[in-house]
């Protein structure tokens, strides 16, 4: 049976926490610098709780959620992060309770008008909530072009239809906040080919591919791209479509 499309990745936890690329400093300076105190943020759907992490280093608390009990139970920990299992639409929280929410690659599989409401109660007046995602990238022309020919045709009835949301940048949705005005954060990790062939693994149409086929597309786009990149350890820029979007909740 096809798992849940919010907990798509829990046979895979350890492969999606290492695989997926890390959020760079500049994102975590932006959302600190624009929160009215450091004192507790929530960060729904953590999954492998790299952004909670990383607020950890800054907040005094950070409360971190997900559907998935296997991603809760083996994410990132640490002392100023208390993990728990529950969808975001309806939360234990007591009202205005942040300063800070955070929502990393997920917004697209929220029931938004749930969300939304819950978001309004549980942040402070003058609270920060703040949604990102990260879609296609850029590496050389020709190594694009094999993924596109071997992979991106093959998979592409494969994506849930919300994909499209996160590929254009949230453009679609409309937040309920006052709207702040986000820095140009870039996303490009160095990665060599093992690196980004396990990125890819991790990919929901990859997966949908699979259970369908049983067919492991990635060996053939493994076999042809180790015919133009050099050694395995030598690494690429990965340069990938960053989106940020941040709004003030105003009570």
């Amino acid at each position: 049976m096809p798992l849940d499309h919010r907990d798509y990745f829990s046979d895979k936890t350890p492969l999606y926490a290492a695989a997926r690329p890390r959020y760079p400093a500049a994102l975590f300076e932006f959302l600190c610098g624009n929160c009215p105190d450091l004192d507790r943020a929530w960060d729904c759907a953590t999954g492998s709780g790299q952004a909670a992490w990383s607020l950890a280093q800054s907040f005094r608390q950070v409360e971190a959620t997900d559907v998935s009990a296997e991603q809760v139970s083996q994410a990132a920990q640490h002392e100023r992060i208390r993990y728990s299992v529950q969808a975001a639409e309806h939360t234990n929280f007591p009202s205005d309770a942040f300063s800070l929410v955070t929502l990393a690659q997920a917004l697209h599989w929220f029931e938004l008008d749930a969300f939304w409401q819950e978001v309004q109660r549980v942040l402070k007046p003058g609270g920060l909530f703040a949604a990102w995602s990260y879609s296609w990238f850029h590496i050389e022309d020709e190594i694009d072009e094999i993924i596109s020919l071997l992979l991106l045709d093959k998979i592409a009835d494969f994506w849930a239809e919300q994909n499209a949301l996160a590929w254009n940048g949230y453009r679609e949705i409309s937040l309920p906040f006052t709207e702040v005005p986000v820095p140009d954060i870039k996303l490009a990790p160095r990665w060599n080919l093992d690196q980004l062939l396990s990125y890819l693994g991790t990919w929901s149409a990859v997966r949908r591919y699979y259970e369908v086929y049983g067919e492991p597309c990635l060996k053939r786009v493994a076999a042809a791209l180790a015919e133009v990149w050099a050694p395995d350890e030598e690494s690429k820029t990965v340069a990938m479509n960053f989106f940020l979007l941040a709004g003030r909740c105003e009570k």
